[in-house]
């Protein structure tokens, strides 16, 4: 009987790299000469997934995005799963941007990548989604690397990782 083999998709950020990120944009933006004086915040919500970014106008607020795109680039953040929603009025003439954190594969996500495997018939290959992630399970450890190449390829909105590779 062949023994089975199989792997896990997920998702997610992780929290503590975010944390370094937002204290080394708040450093940053502390140093520099156009942002001495203003009202600025970097607040990251763990419960909630979200980061909220508060700046005393548009342009500042960009600026203050790109410094922590950039930041999260360097910590190995996937800035991929980072959500931007619209910018809003806030309290003393201030604008906010909150963004959402994506932790795991979202229900649509994790149909569309099921499809997407099973569009490419591979052989013996069982999926399963299992609350926030996809198990791929088959006899053959090269149709396993084939699918991962091929969802490395393809693009579903979010930054997709492999793990959990086992023998059963």
């Amino acid at each position: 009987m062949a023994v089975n083999q199989s792997f896990d998709i997920t998702t997610g950020c992780d929290l503590q790299e975010v944390d370094n990120a937002v204290n080394q944009t708040l450093k940053e933006l502390a140093q520099r000469f156009d942002f001495k004086g203003l009202r600025i915040g970097v607040d990251l919500r763990r419960s909630e997934n979200l980061l909220v970014v508060t700046a005393p106008d548009e342009f500042k607020l960009k600026a203050m995005w790109e410094v922590l795109l950039g930041r999260m680039t360097r910590r190995a953040v996937p800035v991929k799963n980072l959500k931007p929603g619209p910018v809003q009025p806030a309290t003393g003439g201030t604008v906010r941007l909150e963004v959402t954190l994506q932790q795991g594969i979202p229900d649509e996500t994790a149909r569309a990548i099921v499809k997407f495997v099973k569009e490419r018939r591979f052989k013996k290959i069982q999926l399963a989604i299992q609350g926030d992630q996809v198990r791929v399970s088959s006899p053959s450890r090269d149709e396993l690397q084939a699918i991962m190449a091929a969802l490395k390829a393809e693009d579903f909105g979010i930054e997709l990782s492999f793990g959990n590779y086992r023998s059963q």
